[in-house]
């Protein structure tokens, strides 16, 4: 009967996510038990994310990028990361202005607007952008744009010219350059970023972050360490 049929369906699904869960379970336990024994240079960790959003549907990743770069930084920039919203959710249904939003700790003000883009940032994009910030209420201090291509030179020329007509500047950033800078100017949290990044990865649901992707990462990561613990220690 279809009631039958739904029921196993049901019982065959929950199986799956289970095992799936069990699966990143048992990478997470690997990786916590080598957890203090290895910290990976700024430059492996840019590596190892640059090779994980080169990966096939991971528009979703370098959302997570900005995200745990504010989330281990904000209490040194007295600014906080408002809550992502999901990665289907259409900015004209959530009211939001980007896909990142960071608000000043105090006021909760938006100061900074971050939109994620795997392709390169257009012009079009950026009028967009004018335009739905000229409809906020309050206007952000920065727009930043950031790119997994090659930025558009004219669309980065004409980003510079609204900051007297809007009062926002607008900027269009490489992602892993950014990450790569960040990582170096704050080198103590370098480790903090890349936990954030990780509970963030794991947190998505499958819909924006497909199984895969996950444990790709963990498998990436538990070979950079075990690299490390294996290099000879400087004398």
């Amino acid at each position: 009967t279809a009631d039958d049929v739904l029921t196993e369906l049901l019982r065959w699904l929950d199986r799956v996510q289970e095992e799936r869960q069990q699966r990143l379970n048992s990478f997470l336990a690997t990786l916590d038990a080598a957890k203090d024994e290895t910290s990976l240079a700024s430059e492996t960790i840019v590596s190892l994310v640059e090779t994980h959003l080169s990966f096939e549907r991971s528009s979703r990743l370098p959302v997570l990028v900005v995200a745990a770069i504010y989330q281990c930084a904000q209490e040194h920039l007295q600014e906080q990361l408002r809550t992502l919203y999901p990665h289907n959710a259409a900015d004209a249904q959530t009211g939001a202005l980007g896909d990142v939003e960071i608000v000043l700790q105090d006021t909760r003000k938006v100061v900074t607007v971050y939109e994620i883009k795997t392709r390169p940032v257009t012009q079009e994009d950026i009028t967009l952008a004018v335009d739905k910030i000229a409809r906020a209420k309050t206007q952000p201090d920065n727009y930043i744009f950031i790119t997994t291509e090659p930025i558009n030179p004219h669309a980065q020329e004409f980003a510079r010219t609204l900051y007297h007509q809007t009062g926002t500047e607008f900027v269009i950033l490489d992602c892993v350059g950014f990450l790569r800078h960040f990582l170096h100017l704050f080198h103590r949290l370098r480790m903090a970023f890349l936990e954030a990044y990780q509970a963030l990865l794991i947190a998505e649901p499958e819909s924006a972050v497909r199984q895969e992707l996950k444990e790709v990462f963990l498998t990436m990561r538990l070979a950079a360490q075990s690299e490390t613990a294996d290099s000879p220690t400087p004398e």
